[in-house]
């Protein structure tokens, strides 16, 4: 039950960084392209990747808030859902370049993002 409670808390944390970070976006950047969704994507996968790779892997977190800042807060942070639906809304309206950016942008980032955490990881280690 305790796990739940931490899942729960992470991923109000996550979700309520989301919507700032989503609406921050919007103000400063294009609406025509989904920006804070792609920024939450890399910014979770960097987070997840660190939290995995470092301090998960070194013991410097415990399960507990392993499971807090993985499933709950990136759970809550990151949205594939939103995701989906920018992007079949970009195809609906004949946005096609935009809308094949966005799944390669979100894919290659994200993905890049999490690499990027696993080597600071690494290079945090040596030491």
């Amino acid at each position: 039950m305790q796990n739940y409670l931490f899942v729960s808390l992470g991923a109000a944390l996550g979700g309520a960084l989301r919507y700032w970070i989503s609406k921050a976006a919007y103000h400063v950047l294009p609406a025509s392209f989904p920006f804070g969704t792609l920024a939450v994507n890399v910014i979770g996968g960097f987070i997840i990747g660190f939290v995995m790779y470092y301090l998960d892997a070194n013991e410097v977190i415990s399960p507990e808030t392993r499971i807090f800042l993985t499933t709950g807060f990136c759970g809550g942070l990151t949205t594939f859902s939103t995701f989906s639906y920018e992007t079949i809304n970009l195809f609906r309206d004949s946005e096609i370049f935009l809308g094949a950016a966005n799944i390669l942008l979100n894919f290659v980032l994200s993905l890049g993002a999490v690499l990027a955490a696993f080597y600071l990881a690494k290079v945090l280690s040596v030491r």
